[in-house]
């Protein structure tokens, strides 16, 4: 459990989850409820509540937009969901009904595992590990619930595996769990939205990322300003704050004494600028938000 391993990566519908930005899954389709409110009545068909007409891939055209994942209610769904979904999900409530399991992992799906609540890691990781030998290798690890986000980042380090976090219940938790070092949200259709904030806002500021073509660059960049942008904003409100609270505002209250000082802090966590690099940049800031402050006083 001390060592940690290489990062694996594995692709869901086309889209990479352990590597790059966090993934957004936007769809997680669970069966075991409907069967428990049909269980008086005729079983339902056995298929995922997905539109069934096939694209030109053969893929269903209502999964072809994006990812879903799909939990089976009984070991009858697996064919549907093996012809239909993009990974089989090991649910939270069924993680110890092993010939459930087994027959999951062995549909030819990546295989999305739900730690159990109150579950160890040691738990959690070592039924990932039965699940991989059992399938194909491919198997992702998942939070879910009321998830227990510090053991997101040991999870991944111990195993190599990606981890999504179900924020389902709770969209608002999407930040913390990028930060925690999510692989991937499952976010649902309500939740994308602070998803798509969180994996660029908070990704873009705390996830280091290694493109390798062009469009990835620009992208990755992209997120970085987004995130840059929200930091100068939130810094020229502050900003705006100081002034009225000063004895003297604006220009003529400038502390350069102090300037200096934030620079020299600054250009410790971004050294390849350093002080030189980071002076012109700060001073347009400053001034940019002495501007700012002067516009919203003037009558």
């Amino acid at each position: 459990m001390s060592s940690t391993l290489e990062r694996q990566a594995i692709t869901l519908g086309g889209l990479p989850v352990g590597e790059g930005r966090p993934a957004i899954i936007a769809t997680r389709v669970s069966l075991r409820g409907r069967r428990a409110h049909d269980a008086t009545s005729a079983p339902p068909p056995v298929s995922p509540p997905v539109p069934p007409a096939a694209g030109p891939d053969g893929r269903s055209a209502g999964l072809a937009q994006g990812v879903t994942l799909v939990e089976p209610a009984t070991a009858a769904d697996l064919p549907a969901i093996a012809a239909h979904a993009d990974a089989v999900v090991v649910g939270a409530s069924w993680t110890r009904d092993i010939p459930l399991v087994r027959a999951a992992a062995g549909t030819g799906l990546p295989v999305v595992v739900e730690r159990r609540p109150g579950a160890s890691i040691e738990e959690w990781l070592g039924l990932a590990g039965y699940c991989a030998v059992e399938g194909d290798g491919r198997v992702i690890l998942c939070e879910g619930g009321r998830p227990d986000l510090g053991l997101v980042r040991a999870a991944r380090a111990a195993s190599g595996r990606p981890v999504l976090v179900d924020v389902t219940g709770g969209p608002e938790l999407a930040a913390a769990a990028v930060a925690a070092g999510a692989d991937g949200l499952v976010a649902g259709p309500e939740g994308r939205a602070l998803a798509e904030e969180a994996v660029t806002v908070a990704g873009g500021l705390l996830r280091p990322e290694s493109p390798a073509t062009l469009p990835e660059c620009r992208a990755a960049i992209d997120r970085v300003d987004a995130a840059l942008a929200t930091l100068l904003e939130r810094r020229v409100e502050l900003a705006g704050i100081v002034q009225r609270i000063k004895p003297v505002g604006g220009f003529a209250g400038r502390d350069m004494d102090r300037e200096r000082a934030l620079v020299a802090r600054m250009a410790k966590r971004a050294p390849s600028l350093g002080e030189p690099g980071l002076t012109p940049i700060m001073n347009a800031v400053i001034e940019a938000g002495l501007h700012l402050a002067e516009r919203r006083t003037t009558p």
